[in-house]
């Protein structure tokens, strides 16, 4: 059980996901937290990961950092994608292992269920079938994270667990319009046309295929919560076990960013999976469940966008022009 002063390190504390840990263990009252960006500790490097944590030696540890990006950044860079997250794993797991943390929790993707998964999708679901062709390598490498985090706590004793979270949107989210995942792209695309006056934007896809959605906020909670109430080799999915359209997410969109134009969809780009939706029973059983609506989770991604990234490039064009 996490207490108030216990040493907690966040790896990927800048991330949207460890944004959101450092802000709910704050607002919790844990505040000895170990964070280090990129600059001040390369995951990659070994044994720069392994002389942190024979330095720090943190009691618990949320390892949320990972490679991460859409569909478009996973088909173009997929041993990056593989690699890299592969490392990161391997580095963190490992010392924290050697420096003898009292508890890990690895952060996953449910995207690591196979491509024509049975919905929703149980925990024992996984490695059923082959994985989406368009993001294997973050599929795979994360499948391994996950076997290696319960081999340690199968051979060693460790207390590792993981969790498995459904695509996730929030404050702190990656808006780069090559690089994002579905919501911030969204976002970005339906602003620039509301601002330029479109008529019509064209989105990726067919519209069909169904997502699950969670305010990233709501996955820190839950985090935060089974990080002291859970300890196992299954791991357990979190989600709202609810899920929607690709069209109905766009026009949930576009109606929080005020864009009234036509929105096309372009059938010659890639869909991703059919349809992705957790089974959440597992987690239900803990006693947690989200909190958050989509309605209101998109507003309020929607303002931090607006106060944080569109501010930011005015502020830099401004700069650049003076």
């Amino acid at each position: 059980m996490m207490e108030r002063e216990s040493k907690i390190y966040i790896a990927g504390h800048r991330g949207l996901v460890g944004s959101a840990l450092v802000r709910r263990l704050e607002s919790r009252g844990y505040l000895n937290l170990v964070l280090r960006s990129r600059q001040d500790l390369d995951l990659l490097d070994a044994a720069s990961v392994r002389e942190f944590f024979e330095q720090e030696r943190p009691e618990y540890v949320f390892l949320a950092a990972a490679r991460v990006g859409g569909i478009a950044a996973n088909v173009a860079s997929p041993v990056e994608f593989l690699r890299d997250n592969l490392t990161i794993q391997n580095n963190v797991l490992s010392s924290a292992h050697d420096a003898g943390v009292t508890k890990l929790m690895f952060l996953g993707s449910s995207c690591i269920y196979p491509r024509e998964c049975a919905q929703p999708m149980r925990e024992d679901y996984l490695m059923t079938g082959p994985v989406e062709p368009t993001n294997e390598g973050y599929a795979l490498a994360k499948i391994a994270g996950l076997k290696l985090a319960a081999a340690y706590r199968s051979q060693y004793g460790d207390d590792f667990v993981s969790v498995m979270p459904s695509n996730l949107y929030g404050p702190g989210d990656n808006f780069d319009p090559e690089k994002s995942h579905v919501v911030p792209g969204m976002i970005r695309r339906l602003h620039e046309a509301k601002l330029s006056g479109a008529d019509h934007v064209e989105l990726w896809g067919t519209g069909t295929p169904r997502r699950e959605l969670l305010y990233v906020d709501d996955l820190a909670d839950a985090c935060v919560y089974l990080m002291n109430e859970w300890s196992s080799d299954e791991f357990v999915n979190i989600g709202t076990g609810e899920d929607v359209t690709i069209a109905e997410l766009a026009r949930s969109v576009a109606d929080v960013v005020g864009y009234q134009g036509e929105l096309r969809f372009d059938p010659s780009r890639p869909d991703g999976m059919p349809r992705k939706v957790v089974d959440i029973e597992r987690l239900a059983k803990t006693g947690w469940s989200a909190s958050t609506s989509l309605s209101t989770g998109l507003a309020t991604t929607y303002r931090w966008f607006l106060e944080n990234v569109v501010a930011d490039e005015v502020a830099t064009d401004l700069k650049a022009h003076a």
